[in-house]
């Protein structure tokens, strides 16, 4: 992991998660929860977290732009979770009341081998699988 993935999910964690947090939303209380069940997974730990629109994605980079090739999560008006992806035009996956449940759903997607964060943009993670791959 990469100091760069650790400050992310700080700024996440101390912007979103915590629980004392006054906001007019209503969808903070559930997105904060969100944020704290990822966070507590090793698994998305290791990736490079961004939020936008109440949702929480996971990039295999640490620098825009950033990979699409997980799910993410959103935040429902009425406090459920939705996961998508991995890109904005694949099909919702499920919704579902609880954020662990949303969580394994996008654990279970991964991509194969994937790791902890590559430090630089998408392009530059893609050039590297490439020729550690024709090695």
């Amino acid at each position: 992991m990469t100091n760069s993935v650790d400050a992310a999910w700080h700024k996440i964690l101390t912007t979103h998660g915590e629980p004392s947090r006054s906001d007019e939303s209503p969808l903070l209380k559930p997105f904060g929860h969100l944020v704290r069940v990822a966070h507590a997974e090793p698994l998305l730990r290791q990736l490079s977290p961004w939020t936008g629109m109440w949702e929480l994605h996971f990039s295999r980079c640490t620098e825009m732009n950033y990979t699409w090739d997980i799910p993410y999560i959103g935040t429902l008006r009425d406090g459920r979770y939705y996961v998508e992806g991995p890109s904005r035009s694949s099909p919702r996956i499920a919704e579902t009341d609880s954020a662990q449940d949303a969580v394994a759903m996008v654990i279970d997607r991964l991509p194969p081998g994937c790791g902890a964060a590559f430090i630089g943009n998408a392009g530059e993670l893609a050039a590297y699988e490439k020729a550690r791959d024709s090695r």
